[in-house]
């Protein structure tokens, strides 16, 4: 079979869902590639480049629909484009199905096969084909570097000989893939970050990355994530309380970059009009959900704008297009993902499994039927969790009565082993030849002090393991040591080799101990 890279003819769309890295990957899967000629130019891949994957350059669009038995686009096809596929066709693109509707009867009619990588479900295996995700890592990413351009300062604080520079302040709303993105970017950059999702369990993931969680004071339970780890519609309860942190929060923030996207939904408005009049002057909103209605008040779809108090509000909706390369060559290894997956065979026949939860996910019409919404996965992308209790913080008091009950109790444990083992000495005394027992104190010895000074050697030295092994060889050297004086030269020879060796394996410990440290350290 033949699969087919037509150019993109979406106004100022500059991807291309073939580069020549994914030819040579479907190559092996036993396909045939065909691009049109110029598609990945505005991507940077040259049709010479394609030639030298063996990719075959198609002169006109009219040509390669007619040649290709699958179609991999970006964008949804425009109606001309769907009037090129025919019957036993597979289209491979970004679809929106809900939002497509007339495309997708138009599909149906025409008995093409539509698999739409947007509806990839959002579970473990899938990830590898998961392009929203790949091109909202992009959008997050670029949203920064965009809002960098439009602000009028650096981003991380300086004091310099000509004064002072404040750390800028972002606000990301929305900690979804994006929003992660976008978080790691302004951190990296030295701003300071603060972060909102109605998700709980993204909290931690907002944290680990540098940025402070936005925390409302709303008693109800609110958990705000949805089947396949998406946002839900919140409360109105909710919604009133977020608006009113937002409003607090406006005065203080330089920059505002808004995720929030609900499925088969227009996007909520969470930066109101009279959030962004409460702005400083030069602050920017970089709106990530434009396309579909924007989170901000004042967003024109594919415009930038400013308000009458000198805020930029930013709702470009080609972001991934704007990285053109690097998003093309990730969307590429999604597309080759999947075919991987319809390609059980590797022989380049494609077996369109409808008992894959990942493509029967992704197919919206299949054999002349609408196969759109899908069931939902057997497996849940993500189990929402709730937060963790945080560790309460101990009173002086506190402490000082926690670290005295645990001194009383190693005291007790400590009394108690010496009290038994010097009782079993005793019985053992009863009992045992005189040459036995010296024999056996010298054991009993070496062991409690080799155990005693190795294994509280704290951990920052060695690590836990090397400490069991260090005192189990402290053990060795204390008897061989005690035994060296002995009148047997078998005796003296035996322990001598013990001293050696026992002194090989703790210093080299403690050497290797000290290369494991000194890589996780700067310098």
């Amino acid at each position: 079979m033949k699969i087919g890279t037509p150019k993109e003819i979406y106004a100022g769309e500059a991807r291309v869902a073939l580069t020549p890295d994914s030819a040579v990957q479907l190559q092996k899967l036993g396909y045939e590639c065909l691009v049109e000629a110029g598609a990945g130019q505005a991507a940077g891949f040259s049709d010479e480049a394609y030639r030298r994957a063996g990719v075959k350059v198609v002169e006109d669009t009219a040509s390669l629909f007619a040649e290709a038995d699958v179609i991999a686009k970006v964008r949804p096809p425009l109606p001309e484009e769907m009037d090129r596929l025919s019957t036993g066709k597979t289209l491979i693109s970004f679809f929106y199905p809900a939002q497509n509707s007339a495309l997708l009867e138009q599909a149906k009619d025409m008995g093409t096969n539509v698999i739409a990588m947007d509806m990839v479900p959002r579970i473990s295996r899938a990830q590898k084909m998961d392009a929203l995700s790949s091109m909202a890592n992009i959008a997050g990413y670029r949203a920064v570097i965009e809002a960098g351009n439009n602000f009028g300062r650096f981003f991380t604080g300086q004091v310099t000989a000509a004064g002072k520079i404040p750390p800028a302040k972002v606000l990301v709303i929305g900690a979804g893939v994006a929003g992660l993105a976008a978080i790691g970017t302004s951190v990296s950059l030295g701003a300071i970050t603060y972060a909102f999702d109605v998700r709980p369990e993204v909290a931690e993931q907002i944290e680990s990355m540098g940025a402070e969680f936005v925390f409302l004071e709303f008693e109800a339970s609110q958990d705000g994530a949805a089947t396949g780890g998406y946002a839900a519609p919140s409360s109105p309860e909710f919604r009133e309380k977020q608006l009113a942190k937002f409003r607090e929060l406006a005065p203080e923030i330089d920059i505002v970059i808004t995720t929030a996207l609900i499925p088969g939904r227009d996007a909520p408005k969470l930066w109101l009009a009279d959030m962004v009049a409460a702005m400083k002057p030069g602050s920017v909103i970089i709106d990530l959900a434009a396309e579909r209605g924007g989170n901000c008040d004042l967003t024109v779809a594919d415009q930038k704008i400013v308000s009458d108090n000198g805020v930029t509000v930013i709702g470009y909706t080609d972001f991934p297009s704007r990285m053109a390369t690097q998003a093309s060559t990730l969307y590429a290894t999604n597309i080759r993902h999947m075919m991987t997956d319809l390609t059980p065979g590797k022989n380049g026949v494609i077996v369109h499994n409808m008992e894959d939860d990942v493509i029967r996910g992704a197919t919206v019409a299949f054999e002349g039927g609408i196969t759109f919404p899908p069931p939902p996965p057997k497996v849940q992308a993500i189990a929402a969790a709730r937060p963790k209790e945080r560790a309460k913080e101990l009173s002086p008091e506190e402490k000082r009565a926690q670290e005295a009950a645990a001194f009383r109790a190693q005291t007790r444990s400590q009394v108690a082993l010496l009290a038994g083992g010097g009782g079993l000495i005793l019985l053992a005394g009863l009992f045992a030849p005189a040459s036995f027992m010296s024999h056996f104190i010298v054991f009993v010895l070496a062991c409690f002090v080799g155990f005693q000074v190795i294994w509280n050697v704290s951990h920052s030295l060695h690590t836990p393991l090397m400490a069991v092994t260090n005192a189990i060889s402290s053990i060795i050297i204390l008897g061989a040591l005690m035994q060296i004086g002995s009148g047997s030269a078998l005796v003296i020879l035996l322990a001598a080799l013990s001293v050696f060796m026992a002194g090989i394996n703790i210093f080299g410990g403690f050497l290797v101990t000290r290369r494991m440290l000194a890589m996780f350290q700067k310098s």
